[in-house]
């Protein structure tokens, strides 16, 4: 008896003390800051970086902060000091064959005019994505397989750096601008800077004495300006490229065929003539900063209206009124069309917000923050049912609200994910004692912080702003705000613009004489258009909307303007 409880015991000691370990060796770089990710994937058909996803075909990653590690000095990664995704434990990966790669999201230190200090990823032009950013190091994949009873060691050795990015180069049409923001540098600590592509109209060095108006797309980190070539499609590009978003064969032919097409439309003889701009403002959190001012992220609103704007207008022949600019865009892009307009009611001549991230927080995608107690679970006395957070155009549903927050957790904490979830935080929440944003919710248990839910609404809960502050801009907003979004939009997006549209019909002294339009079955970015299907009208913004534009302002545009000289 004596022997099986020594064996007994001799085999719980084992157990507990047998686990993976990943030993990671650095280049001499001297001290490091950031997240160092490790991820696994049980496939080779990419890098284990390119497969970290929201879904049910991502691969697995844990995180783990470096604070001035010493790169001379190895560092193990175990289940002590990770957190992962999907799975939270390393000692919980099923025993098999993986390939493995490490990554260090390298951070840098800000020391911020609020007298905080911080540590965070700047943008390298690569628009904030961390399997991409210039200077991040990581090792190549190698494959390993793991046998959770067994105690094991594997080295991971970094001796991969992402190159720099090259940047665009202008042509006759698009040229390119960056200038270095005054108040976001003084914001910072450290030069800020932020830039433009601006599409030039036809005629614009034989017409040199025409002002033009300006059409303002807000998106995602444009690597070029989107959606205009000079070129016909490659007609050697494969046509068996499949889409698995929009299932369909020959989808980047189709691209190509688009930007081409819109090329003839914006040189042939009937398309106003207008500068266009796509901005680039990426922020230590995102690939961009909501162009709003932020306690955490700084005043990127008024950097973007009366910095860059001005500098545009001056350099290219702007108007340079209010009434003279307009803002459209989708998703990202949709929030921010509708909020500057709202934020700025003097500035800006109509907005265009195409399945707006949620511009209601009554309808946070799935969760109303001032309500429900918790984001990841539906309230309920025997069950815990997760809330939704992806599905398709069926309903079907690939992700929950909660999974969604873990994978940004494991890819860095103190809203350092760098995606959505944490991006909202960086821009809707106030600073923290610790200089990083304050939670609106536990990201572990989903418990929400109704203080923070309050600072929330009376700050950029786009909804109730407008209905707060209507007596006092209505007469600014009226006939400007149009928004359009499917009703199967794929994170939950309409319910946010179904509360809007009822406020909106609502308000009176002046009426908002605006529009609020939906797509049946439609998905993510849908824009308004019943003609095309999505995977078409997702690529029209600037043909649709920028002679959409130039009719309705002819109502909403003062009395006795030019609205004729550059219509050649």
């Amino acid at each position: 008896m004596k022997k099986t409880f020594f064996t007994f015991l001799m085999l719980v000691t084992y157990a507990v003390t047998a686990q993976t370990n990943f030993t990671v060796k650095f280049p001499n770089q001297g001290s490091l800051d950031g997240r160092l990710l490790l991820m696994l994937s049980k496939n080779s058909k990419s890098e284990p970086r390119f497969q970290i996803l929201d879904g049910h075909d991502t691969q697995m990653v844990f995180g783990l902060n470096l604070d001035k590690w010493a790169s001379n000095k190895p560092k193990t990664m175990n289940t002590q000091n990770t957190f992962g995704y999907p799975i939270q434990a390393l000692k919980s990966i099923p025993a098999g064959e993986y390939y493995v790669q490490v990554l260090l999201h390298k951070y840098e230190t800000f020391k911020r005019k609020d007298g905080k200090v911080v540590k965070l990823p700047m943008d390298r032009g690569e628009g904030q994505q961390w399997n991409l950013a210039p200077g991040n190091i990581y090792s190549k994949p190698i494959k390993v397989t793991i046998n959770p009873k067994t105690a094991q060691n594997f080295e991971l050795k970094i001796d991969q750096t992402i190159p720099p990015i090259e940047e665009p180069k202008d042509t006759k049409y698009i040229k390119h601008i960056k200038i270095q923001s005054k108040l976001l540098t003084e914001f910072w600590g450290r030069p800020m800077f932020i830039g433009a592509h601006v599409l030039l109209p036809e005629g614009f060095d034989e017409h040199k004495d025409v002002k033009y108006p300006l059409a303002i797309f807000h998106g995602h980190f444009p690597s070029d300006f989107d959606g205009f070539s000079t070129t016909p499609p490659d007609a050697n590009i494969p046509t068996d490229d499949y889409s698995p978003r929009f299932k369909i064969y020959g989808y980047n032919k189709i691209v190509q065929q688009e930007a081409y097409d819109f090329y003839k439309l914006w040189t042939g003889p009937n398309f106003p003539r207008v500068l266009a701009i796509e901005i680039q403002h990426a922020c230590p959190y995102y690939d961009d900063s909501y162009a709003v001012n932020s306690e955490s992220i700084g005043p990127y609103g008024d950097a973007i209206t009366y910095e860059l704007i001005p500098f545009i207008e001056k350099q290219f022949r702007g108007i340079g009124q209010g009434w003279s600019r307009f803002t459209y865009g989708g998703s990202t892009g949709g929030w921010e069309a509708l909020a500057v307009q709202v934020k700025y009611p003097n500035e800006y001549g109509g907005c265009y917000a195409a399945c707006p991230d949620p511009i209601d927080f009554r309808a946070f995608t799935t969760v109303d923050i001032y309500k429900d107690k918790n984001a990841y679970f539906y309230e309920s006395e025997f069950k815990q049912t997760e809330r939704p957070g992806y599905r398709d155009y069926l309903g079907q549903l690939t992700a929950t609200l909660k999974e969604m927050n873990m994978r940004e957790l494991a890819l860095g904490t103190n809203s350092r994910g760098g995606q959505q979830w944490d991006i909202w935080e960086a821009v809707f929440s106030p600073v923290g004692k610790d200089g990083y944003p304050q939670p609106i919710w536990d990201k572990k248990t989903g418990v929400i912080d109704k203080k923070v839910a309050e600072y929330w609404r009376e700050n950029y809960d786009l909804t109730y702003i407008l209905k707060r502050d209507w007596s006092k801009y209505g007469d600014k907003w009226r006939g400007k705000i149009r928004i359009y979004c499917g009703d199967m939009d794929n994170f939950y997006l309409n319910n946010a613009v179904y509360l809007a549209e009822a406020e909106l019909k609502n308000l009176n002294s002046p009426a908002y004489e605006g529009e609020v339009d939906y797509g049946d079955r439609a998905e993510h970015c849908w824009n308004g258009d019943h003609t095309q299907p999505n995977y078409i009208s997702r690529l029209r913004y600037h043909r649709m909307f920028i002679p959409k534009w130039v009719e309705d302002m002819k109502k909403t545009a003062p009395k006795g303007v030019d609205l004729t000289s550059w219509r050649y």
